[in-house]
């Protein structure tokens, strides 16, 4: 069974004076402990997609299931990570509060989930327990942003653009972090980006998205083996999978699936 299945999902939004369809027939599937990718233009419905398998909205077509079951239902039991680009950290926390803050909403015991010491240390921030986000480089705020949301040991991760934010040395950084602690906790994750270098060295397999409506124009699975590493960036099947992806991605109207 998917982790995640999408099925001719559409999404239109109702403005005051007509409406704008943001998403139109997008289907993907996204296999259990698999890192998964979006790219797009912006204004393409990116961010919308995610906010629809985080159970955030509901779509106007099409069906949406999480290991076969509702997004609701991932929702509800508190199953559903999500990451955003800027990090969200309350100012008045510690990075110990900030990362235990959805154990304290969920009334939920540590033991029952992920300790947040456990992912203080699994993020690299050991020492920093006591350190209030102004405290912080941007990094590191990321980081605590992603130990909060694993905190409640979601069944999928969800990443929206979560180190655009960054310079590129700090990014490239924190996408060999965020691989190995998706590796550590072998959860299923999705990913925005508009970087599609950092799309064919993060996935297993990449979704590219057309402009508004959005629709998935191509899928190209990533056939680099795991753990990646920065060296893997100098290989030709790299710039071969950039090249594929820059193709489709100024070809939107043409629909492929693409297996490296």
């Amino acid at each position: 069974m998917a982790a995640l299945q999408v099925d001719q999902v559409g999404m239109t939004f109702a403005l005051e004076k007509g409406s704008i369809k943001a998403l139109e027939g997008v289907s993907l599937g996204l296999a259990s402990g698999a890192f998964g990718t979006i790219i797009g233009p912006s204004g393409c419905g990116k961010s919308t997609l995610l906010r629809l398998v985080a159970d955030i909205t509901q779509p106007t077509s099409g069906h949406i299931t999480l290991a076969g079951a509702p997004p609701q239902s991932a929702r509800l039991a508190r199953r559903i990570g999500f990451v955003f680009q800027e990090a969200t950290l309350l100012p008045w926390k510690t990075v110990m509060e900030n990362v235990a803050l959805p154990l304290t909403v969920a009334r939920r015991a540590p033991i029952a989930s992920r300790h947040p010491q456990e992912l203080i240390e699994l993020v690299g921030l050991k020492g920093f327990e006591q350190a209030l986000p102004s405290q912080l480089s941007g990094g590191m705020q990321q980081r605590v942003a992603i130990a909060r949301s694993l905190v409640l040991d979601p069944h999928i991760l969800l990443l929206d653009e979560p180190f655009g934010a960054l310079d590129d040395i700090t990014r490239q950084r924190m996408n060999l972090e965020l691989l190995r602690i998706w590796a550590e906790t072998g959860t299923t994750a999705l990913m925005v980006t508009h970087s599609l270098s950092e799309a064919v060295f993060m996935s297993d397999k990449v979704f590219v998205m057309s402009p508004r409506p959005g629709r998935i124009t191509a899928e190209l699975a990533i056939d680099l083996p795991r753990p990646r590493s920065q060296a893997m960036m100098k290989l030709p099947a790299f710039t071969d999978a950039i090249n594929m992806l820059r193709d489709q991605l100024f070809a939107p109207d043409a629909s492929a699936e693409l297996v490296a």
